[in-house]
């Protein structure tokens, strides 16, 4: 089944490059998943479809991190690079600008 997440023939992709597509297409559509929540959750007027909407949403965000977690494991560039901008504290542009050196 064709599908859009590869811009390159997908027979001449490794293998390797294939679930690294599919996972960062997953990345995407969880956050996705995130925002339509949060737009949802903020318009909601019943408290108990709040709730529900707010207990999915958590789920898309493990979903989200987990996807991360993947992607990291794999590019150890990345990661190093996240080590230095996620959980920090301070500027958030100057720990990006930090990471990149």
């Amino acid at each position: 089944m064709p599908t859009e997440q590869y811009h390159e023939p997908a027979n001449e992709l490794s293998q390797e490059t294939r679930t690294f597509a599919r996972m960062i297409t997953s990345v995407i559509e969880e956050a996705e998943a995130i925002n339509w929540y949060e737009q949802r959750i903020s318009v909601e007027k019943d408290e108990e479809a709040k709730a529900i909407m707010q207990n999915a949403q958590e789920e898309e965000f493990k979903h989200f991190g987990m996807d991360l977690e993947f992607l990291l494991r794999k590019k150890p560039k990345w990661r190093e690079m996240m080590k230095i901008i996620l959980l920090s504290e301070g500027d958030i542009v100057e720990r990006g600008e930090e990471a990149e050196d």
